[in-house]
């Protein structure tokens, strides 16, 4: 990143290369050259007063650039269009669930773009263009790069479904809090992700319903194509949630019935020795004129009871198969 926020800044060729340019040569720019493609941190004062005050946009467009929060969507401006994605984050040590925003405005000659951190699908266009394998215009610029933020879903989303079947099959074997914590993870990050990817489904539903000159019907067949596997990914977060919240459910009435199997089993032996405890207590109060104080058998008379009583009550629990 340079210190005045310029990532990076090119003109299509339009066979699939493009030159790149310097944050000064950018200042000379004018339609005649081809299409500029500028990405910025949107962060950087030097990107702000470019954006604001020198790239001749829509005051409403420069400020959505510039914004710090914002959720998927896309405004019609005439011919142009104001448009912000989310795309994994499948950066070294991140969290995948943890989305990163780009802002984009296109028009026919222009485009730009900020970020505050990088997306790999960015990076993938401007290698790309090493190649002279790049997009040749702004049609092609914005199905490649939504495409190549869609694709990118797919691993996360499979990784997810992966926990939810291996958590299935952890909960014959494994404790219920490491299950519980298993699960909790895995709804968070379907959650997470589908917190974006519902508006952003919305979001290019209205790419390709709007009508965009420069997008001709092909490319708007391409845009559909990639809502449709956007919108299987959202399906597939959506049948992971639904299976886990099942484990979830299965798991909580496990636990529920283990509890109720043991607490159960207190209460048989709770029902057993209470009488054996009402008469061990009762003659065991120091008082005079209990019977068998003066008779050296007696202990062994009262633990005979205390036995025939036991025998009987669990006669009785049989009987009334209450165990």
């Amino acid at each position: 990143m340079k210190q005045n926020g310029l990532s990076h800044a090119v003109i299509f060729d339009k066979k699939g290369g493009a030159k790149t340019l310097s944050f000064e040569q950018i200042e000379n720019y004018n339609k005649e050259m081809g299409l500029l493609w500028v990405h910025f941190d949107y962060s950087s004062q030097e990107a702000i007063e470019w954006i604001s005050n020198k790239s001749g946009i829509d005051p409403i467009a420069s400020e959505a650039l510039l914004t710090a929060e914002t959720r998927p969507r896309t405004t019609v401006f005439d011919d142009s269009i104001l448009l912000a994605l989310r795309g994994v984050n499948l950066n070294a040590n991140s969290n995948p669930e943890d989305m990163i925003s780009i802002r984009l405005f296109i028009s026919e000659d222009l485009i730009i773009s900020t970020k505050k951190r990088d997306l790999l699908s960015v990076k993938d266009i401007l290698d790309s263009f090493e190649k002279n394998k790049g997009p040749e215009n702004s049609a092609e610029f914005l199905i490649s790069l939504t495409d190549r933020l869609t694709s990118r879903m797919e691993g996360t989303i499979e990784d997810l479904q992966d926990k939810s079947s291996e958590v299935e099959e952890m909960m014959l074997e494994s404790s219920s809090i490491q299950l519980r914590t298993e699960i909790s993870k895995i709804r968070r990050e379907a959650i997470s992700l589908r917190r974006y990817l519902a508006p952003q489904r919305e979001a290019m539903y209205k790419l390709y319903h709007d009508k965009i000159s420069w997008l001709n019907e092909y490319d708007k067949i391409q845009l559909r194509e990639i809502t449709d596997q956007l919108i299987r990914y959202i399906e597939e977060l959506d049948s992971v949630n639904d299976k886990v919240t099942l484990i979830q459910e299965e798991l909580l009435n496990k636990v529920s019935e283990e509890m109720n199997q043991r607490m159960y089993v207190l209460s048989i032996i709770s029902a057993i020795f209470l009488p054996l405890g009402f008469l061990t207590g009762l003659f065991g109060i120091n008082v005079g004129g209990l019977p068998g104080t003066e008779n050296s058998n007696a202990f062994m008379v009262f633990s005979g009871i205390l036995a025939v009583v036991g025998v009987f009550q669990y006669y009785l629990l049989k009987k009334f198969k209450w165990i």
